[in-house]
This record gives C-alpha cells, structure tokens and sequence, in this order.
C-alpha cells in the first residue's frame, strides 16, 4: 500500500510553526518516527510548547470511491459513507471503498483504511485532500499548546491497510482489531434492565426493586444473570454532585444494591463525575477554585490530583455499595463544553487549559478513564458521553451513540439504528458496543419498538431494555423473553448491507442468513 514516510510535514509550536520535511529536528526539539508495525511518532520539545503536527501524503485518490470516518465520541445519527469530499473531517480513523456491500459477491473489492492506534497521546483528524491525505495531531493542552518539559511524548501510532476481496465491513472490522490489539472485554454478556428510557428520573427504591424482580421474571431461562442499572434520579441533586448518598426517594443505596442481588440480578448505577454546580459544596471535598476548569468554573478539572482522587473515592463507594457495573456520564461535554455534533475541527475551543499543563487533553482524558476503572478493577466500566477511541482497552463497554428514546420512534430510528450499524464495527474490537436502550413504553408502538429490540438482541453487542412490567401482554413478553435470552450469550454475528447507501441501513446478514427490516 502507500508508504508510510509522510511527504510533507509541519509542526505548530507556541511561537512559530516549522517545516519537518527535509530534517526532523527543530530548534531544541526532535521528531522521531519510527516504522515497524505501524509508523510510531515520538516528539521532544523541551523549550517551546507544542500545539499541532501534520502529516501529509500525495498519493491519488479515486473520486468515485465512497468515504467513511468515525466521530470524536458518540455517534449523533450522522455516521455514513459519501463520497469523497476535500476537507471533510474524519476523526481517528477513515475508509475508502469501491463498490457496495448490498452486492453478496466481494470478488474485486477493495477498501483501504487509515487510522491510529487506540489510546494515542493526541486527538487524530484525517482528511482527503486534492493531492492526497493527511494526518493532524491535536497536541494541545485544552486550547494552549502542551509543556512537555524534557519528557519525549509518544503522539501516535499511524496504521495503513489495504484489504481486497471482502466487504468494506469486514475490512473495517479486521482494521479496528488491528488498531486495538489489546481490548478489554467482559468475561460474560452484559445486558438487562436500564430505567431511563420510561422513568427519566422519576423513580424509587421501591420501583427499582419491582423494575428487578420483572427483568428476573423475563430472564429466567438464561443462565447469565442481567443487570438492573439505575439510571440518573438516584443522587441529591438533579445530574449534580454529590455521589455520597441517594435522594429522599433512594434512601438507602447500599441495601438497595443488596436486594436486587437478593432477587438473582446484577446491581448496575449511573454517575457523572465531573460536575460540582452545587454552590454550597465548593471548598467540600478539598475543592478549592484551581479543582475547576478555566472554561467553566462549575466543571471539575481531570488534571487536578485532588480531582482524581475524588473520582477514586466516588468509584470506590459505588462498588462497595455493591454496583458491580459503573456507567458514567457527560465527561466529554463537562470537559470540552460541547456535544460531538457540536464540535468542529477538535474538541477543544477557546482560550483556556487544564491545571496540569505538561500533559495533553488525551492524555489527561485517559487518565481520568483510567481512574476510574483502577478504582474498581473488578467492576464493569460503561462510558457514556466518552471518546471510544481513548477508552479503548480500559472500559469494558461504549455507549457508540447519543440516547434513543422512549417517546419518539424517529429519534431511536436516527440515533439507534445509525450507531448499531456503522459502529458495529468496534465491537468486540475496541470494547463491547451499546448502541442504547429499546425504550419500550406505550409512547411508542410495539411493531417499531419490536423492530430495534429484535436488531438489538441479535447484534452480538450488549443489549439493554426499558420496559415497565406492565407495558407488554402476551406475545409481546414472550418476544421480550426470547431477546433477553439471545442478548444472554451474544453469539451472533450481524452485518449491515446497505449501509453504504443509507444511515438507517435495513438489509442484514445474521450468521449469513439475510434478513430485512423496514423502517
């Protein structure tokens, strides 16, 4: 495939930016690249701070092929092939593909990927140009170049590869496992019960109870036990800090968490970290003002120690409370202020930095992650509103895509369906997908709601439902039954054909069989 030594590249400091093509050392710094496996990028700048790298290449580009990267987090129900497009902006990783997966005979296919490793040390944008490709790497601190002192920083690790004879799917699935060697994966199938979708926060002790005894009922003939996770509504305040004790309606968490054990479910809970609005609590918890963002003084700062070893402490006391999965919420936005669909050419926007300025905002976003996972090792990790590509082998599951809906069929159809599809890709690869919840309540027909639960369930990724116990009759709680059982094992192996064509795809293979769903 096409060599991996850049043709042209340029380095943006804090004062000037410089030309690395013809010589890879700067004035009192050193690129280093180094190609093995994939072309590893190290980086030296002991005097200056460091904002972008660029990487070019000129090769040729077939305007006729199609075109797919990923997105800075969750998916917003725009994930899709196009055709090729100058300056589109593709996150992580992008795809170039002739032909079209509807056609079962891959015979003179052929699909070439891009992307870097898993866990890179920098946000990565790649984009088609005129002439060719190319690679930047968003190196800074927030929006202030990064200090990286006498340390050298390892940015990235950038993969080419080329697959002929195969659906552009399976290309993209055979890359993802080659950008993530080291996924960490659950030892059993996750799924069951989440009460978001027909409680949004209003709910009880008592309901939640009666919420586990139904997802028991409904999974009796599965030998792996689900969950019953507690969605937002539980804590003092509403989507705010603090962490320490439940509301007048969960009045004891710990013994909550020990009889939803009692009823044989697993006891699952919902958090969001990086929030302290509260005015009251500043100074609480050794908060003093350098604990909080530049940006927005009601945000917590991932960087800061004290920071950290609260988000050790929260996770800490969720576990022995007794949630053995943990899904936290919102740390993209409280961090960069803005949804992915938001964000333009990187996440980060404005005029601050973090409190700790020798790091860069991946790096400072992984180590949060990796917080909160080493503070409870044992447990099962969700991120929602985090970055795949940076939680990658240390969250067990993703949340792929913005929420779904109890309410409005055609949010779940844009958001639902369009994730499940186009990220599917990562599952298994990165972590296991959750593409979100059927939410089932009677706001939604059951003939639409049966469609996504049914893709759901036979997706091989981790299925959760919202349904009331008293919302199914009849054949509807045998089809919810029969679900649960199939996302009991997640064993199947499901593959969209018409997603080249459209951002809903309908058409299927399921373990090689084709099926349809009209939407």
């Amino acid at each position: 495939m096409y060599t991996k030594t850049p043709d042209h590249i340029t380095l943006q400091l804090e004062g000037s930016t410089v030309d690395l093509t013809e010589s890879l050392t700067f004035e009192g710094g050193q690129l280093t690249l180094k190609s093995e496996d994939g072309l590893d990028i190290f980086l030296t700048s002991p005097e200056e701070g460091v904002s972008y790298l660029t990487l070019k290449w000129k090769v040729t580009i077939d305007p006729s092929l199609k075109c797919l990267g990923d997105a800075w987090e969750r998916g917003y129900g725009d994930l899709e092939w196009r055709t090729v497009e100058y300056k589109r902006l593709m996150p992580w990783y992008m795809a170039l593909s002739n032909g079209s997966d509807s056609c079962l005979d891959v015979r003179g296919r052929r699909t070439q990927c891009f992307g870097v490793g898993v866990r890179p040390n920098a946000f990565a944008l790649w984009q088609c140009h005129e002439d060719g490709i190319s690679l930047t790497l968003d190196l800074r601190n927030g929006c202030a170049p990064v200090k990286l002192g006498e340390r050298t920083l390892h940015c990235a690790t950038v993969y080419f590869e080329e697959y002929n004879d195969c659906s552009a799917f399976d290309a993209l699935s055979l890359f993802c496992k080659k950008l993530c060697k080291d996924p960490l994966l659950p030892s059993f199938a996750v799924y069951g019960s989440n009460n978001w979708y027909y409680a949004y926060g209003n709910s009880s002790h008592n309901e939640i109870l009666e919420d586990a005894r139904f997802v028991c009922s409904m999974c009796k003939k599965a030998e792996n036990k689900p969950y019953m996770v507690i969605d937002d509504g539980w804590q003092l305040n509403g989507c705010d800090a603090p962490w320490d004790k439940g509301n007048e309606r969960f009045p004891d968490m710990k013994g909550l968490a020990d009889q939803i054990k009692g009823l044989g479910v697993r006891p699952g809970i919902w958090v969001r970290y990086l929030i302290n609005g509260t005015p009251e609590k500043r100074g609480v918890d050794g908060f003093e003002n350098d604990c909080y963002l530049m940006r927005d003084g009601r945000y917590l700062d991932p960087s800061h120690p004290v920071v950290l070893d609260y988000v050790k402490k929260t996770t800490k006391r969720l576990y022995e409370w007794g949630y053995t999965l943990i899904k936290h919420d919102y740390s993209t936005f409280d961090i960069f202020g803005k949804w992915g669909f938001q964000m333009s050419r990187f996440p980060a926007e404005g005029d601050w930095h973090f409190y700790d300025q020798s790091k860069t905002s991946a790096e400072i976003v992984k180590n949060f992650y990796l917080t909160v996972k080493n503070a409870a090792p044992d447990a099962v990790i969700i991120g929602c509103n985090t970055i795949g590509h940076l939680c990658a082998g240390i969250h067990q599951l993703q949340r792929t895509g913005d929420d779904t809906s109890g309410y409005e069929w055609a949010r779940t159809l844009k958001m639902g369906v369009n994730t499940l599809a186009f990220r599917m890709v990562q599952n298994g690869a990165f972590f296991v997908s959750d593409a979100d919840c059927a939410g089932i309540t009677p706001h939604i027909c059951w003939e639409n709601n049966r469609k996504w639960l049914k893709l759901l369930a036979y997706s091989g990724s981790c299925l959760f439902v919202s349904c009331k116990s008293d919302t199914l009759q009849g054949d509807a709680l045998s089809e919810l039954e029969e679900c649960y059982l199939q996302g009991s094992v997640q064993q199947d192996v499901l593959r969209p054909l018409d997603w080249m064509e459209s951002r809903t795809p309908g058409r299927y293979l399921l373990n090689g069989k084709e099926i349809t769903f009209e939407w």
